[in-house]
């Protein structure tokens, strides 16, 4: 297959993800927008002046990143676990099976896919902010990277979670049983450091916390965590899900029976 068809299979794939979610934005964009509107309000103007300041910030200011890198987690991820597990439900992943398209460029095409849903619900979630806060960038390029690198990440697990699953029930059972507890306590509504030294230590081993904090750190400045470390953290899940997402593809897991 040379170069010029790669391209063409990658474009081909990489459309369809975005017309599939652009087509239904009532279901896709919508709603989580919505959903942050009312984190906005009730933990932002209701609950936030009660609390004062966390990390120097006043409370609005300093939930902002990490309900904007929430939405993009749970966007990028839900994009691809239920278009590719749609597919094997219809069969239709049959005929990508068949054709010449190297493994590579089908991890590709659904996880920029996913990405891209994942990205544009960032985008319109910042967009929604700015009606509640004020937000200075600190570090422009750390915020895109750690926004990209992050959303990737997802888009991958979501294609794993597709492959392994067998029925729809499947499909729900990471987001709500290990993506939901692990956000909420990923510090995206609080600081690490007011933890006691037991939770402080448990809550090191959650990787959402790793980005909701490099990001956060891209736009006010603060992080509970090394920066550098998330980043490397980021990369180095994106290098081993991708390996297992391909090995997969390539043993045909959970489409070839």
């Amino acid at each position: 297959m040379n170069a010029q068809a790669r391209i063409t299979a990658f474009q081909t794939i990489l459309i369809r993800e975005i017309r599939r979610f652009t087509r239904i934005w009532p279901q896709t964009l919508l709603p989580p927008a919505v959903t942050m509107t009312l984190y906005f309000i009730i933990f932002g103007n209701l609950i936030g002046p009660r609390i004062g300041e966390m990390g120097g910030f006043d409370y609005m200011a300093f939930i902002v990143p990490g309900l904007i890198m929430m939405a993009v987690i749970t966007n990028s991820y839900s994009n691809v676990v239920s278009s590719f597990f749609s597919m094997k439900f219809q069969r239709s992943v049959e005929e990508l099976l068949v054709s010449p398209i190297p493994d590579w460029i089908i991890l590709a095409g659904y996880v920029c896919g996913g990405m891209a849903r994942g990205l544009s619900i960032g985008v319109i979630v910042t967009l929604l902010s700015l009606g509640f806060t004020d937000l200075n960038i600190n570090n422009l390029w750390l915020v895109i990277v750690t926004v990209v690198l992050t959303s990737a990440l997802f888009s991958i697990g979501g294609f794993i979670n597709a492959m392994l699953a067998t029925k729809f029930d499947d499909v729900s059972i990471v987001p709500v049983f290990v993506l939901t507890p692990l956000t909420y306590l990923g510090g995206v509504f609080y600081s690490v450091d007011l933890l006691s030294d037991f939770w402080y230590m448990v809550s090191m081993a959650n990787p959402i916390l790793y980005m909701v904090n490099a990001f956060r750190y891209g736009i006010l400045g603060v992080s509970d965590v090394n920066v550098y470390v998330s980043l490397g953290m980021i990369v180095l899940f994106i290098a081993a899900l991708s390996c297992i997402a391909l090995r997969m593809l390539k043993k045909g897991k959970g489409i070839r029976h």
